[in-house]
This record gives structure tokens, C-alpha cells and sequence, in this order.
């Protein structure tokens, strides 16, 4: 009974430190939308879409647009990879570009 308490002990210490492990890996990994990838952005909800797009470019200005713009990009074959700020500052140009011609 003495050895059984000490491997039920040693068993649920190995437990919790597993479970320390995973919690502070999830936490450590990158929540935020601005510093992600367009994987994580096509998984987003609209609101977390405009709020990153907002933080970006730091302005409202044509915000629903330059999220569209984001999410057809997101769209595009192998563009899973490519960072979010990438793909803000890409269609942010080609707006501010459309708008002074």
C-alpha cells in the first residue's frame, strides 16, 4: 500500500507538470491577428478582421474595403503563410494608390 501511494504520487506529479507544460506553451503562442498569418485571418471573425486592419494602418479610413481586400487575398493559392501586416499594407498601397488617380 506504502509503494502504491508513492507511484500514485509520482503519477500525479508527472500529471501536473504535463499539464503546466501544455498551458504555458498555449499561452505563449501569438494571439494577436496583427503579428499572424492569413491562415489565422481567414479563420478570424469580422470583428477581430476590422479591429487588426484598424490597428495596422492606424486610421478608418476605407476599413471595410481594405478588409475585403485582405480577405481576397486570403483567398489566393498558398497565401497561408503570408504575414497579415503584409497583406494590410499590400492593399492599403493599392487603395491610397486607386484614390489619387
Amino acid at each position: 500500500m506504502n509503494s502504491f501511494k508513492k507511484i500514485l504520487k509520482i503519477v500525479i506529479g508527472i500529471a501536473v507538470l504535463i499539464f503546466v507544460v501544455v498551458v504555458f506553451f498555449f499561452a505563449m503562442k501569438s494571439s494577436d491577428l496583427e503579428n499572424g498569418n492569413l491562415r489565422q485571418w481567414r479563420a478570424a471573425d469580422v470583428a477581430r478582421r476590422t479591429t487588426a486592419a484598424q490597428i495596422i494602418i492606424a486610421s478608418t479610413d476605407n476599413l471595410e474595403l481594405l478588409v475585403q481586400c485582405v480577405d481576397k487575398v486570403a483567398t489566393l493559392p498558398g497565401s497561408g503563410e503570408m504575414a497579415v501586416r503584409d497583406a494590410v499594407s499590400l492593399c492599403n498601397t493599392g487603395i491610397l494608390v486607386n484614390q489619387n488617380n
